[in-house]
């Protein structure tokens, strides 16, 4: 190669945009992903009025038990439990179907093509989605879990019924109340990627987080057991109350039937996700 042609291939590699380091590739789509969930103010709306309704729902339920004579409520429902009863519904379920919408409202609105031609491999989009919203999901989990624990207690306190954070298996209940916000999200999430269209994924997800557990009801004993233990309300409860259901999984394994949910729907929505057409 002649010295011209040296300096021509010199210039050319010069002239060459650098390319991003690995690092500041995903921070930058990150913080694209939290900017799109950020500005759309009905997702804040949506669970500050959710955190609102539930807060006064668990303090009704908490003062019907404070009020009721006898002992302690046990079974299913226990001081620790009931923290979470309005927690399971009016929170879950709206939060849920704000996850489903991260992704089936740029399908309708064909926001979808500039998010791919933005980041070209679709699994990054994916998973960057699958980051932002988990983990906003998380943090509004934790602190509304603790709350209405604080909240719950409190109110039971006055009727002797109430325990403490340092009561064994409560810290690791409150933790895994708030997780399973997360949880929930991520499935709402994934089958809006699998769906794409927002009323079958809101269908979908209201049937997955709950509809499953309801149908497990009715089967004849010991199945509805056996079968009910694969779902998230079965295995959400074995990982809040403090003394689990004898039939059902252990905490620990329950905890990993939580994780496979999500995990398998996530990765069913990336292979769907990546070789489909938008």
């Amino acid at each position: 190669m002649t010295t011209p042609q040296l300096h021509t291939a010199r210039e050319i590699r010069l002239a060459r945009p650098a390319v991003p380091a690995l690092a500041a590739r995903a921070r930058d789509v990150l913080s694209f992903e939290w900017i799109k969930l950020r500005s759309v103010r009905s997702n804040g709306w949506t669970v500050l009025i959710a955190a609102v309704v539930t807060t006064g729902i668990t303090a009704i339920i908490a003062h019907s038990f404070a009020a009721t004579p006898g002992p302690p409520p046990g079974g299913p429902v226990t001081p620790l439990t009931e923290s979470f009863l309005g927690y399971a519904e009016y929170t879950v379920i709206p939060v849920s179907v704000l996850s489903v919408l991260v992704f089936t409202s740029e399908y309708s609105t064909g926001l979808i093509r500039t998010t791919a031609t933005a980041v070209p491999r679709r699994w990054v989009v994916l998973a960057a989605k699958a980051t932002v919203t988990g983990t906003a999901a998380l943090a509004v989990g934790e602190v509304l879990a603790f709350a209405l624990f604080f909240l719950t207690q409190a109110i039971l306190s006055g009727s002797h019924r109430g325990i403490s954070l340092a009561s064994p298996g409560a810290p690791a209940a409150v933790l895994a109340a708030g997780f399973l916000l997360c949880v929930c999200v991520l499935v709402g999430l994934g089958l809006g990627a699998i769906i794409r269209h927002t009323a079958g994924a809101i269908a979908a997800t209201i049937g997955v987080i709950y509809l499953v557990a309801v149908l497990c009801l009715v089967l004849p004993s010991p199945w509805n057991v056996r079968v009910g233990r694969f779902t998230l309300p079965f295995a959400a409860y074995q990982v809040v109350a403090r003394h689990p259901q004898a039939g059902l999984f252990s905490p620990g394994v329950s905890l990993l039937v939580l994780i496979a949910w999500p995990a398998a729907i996530l990765v069913t929505a990336g292979v769907l996700f990546t070789r489909r057409d938008l």
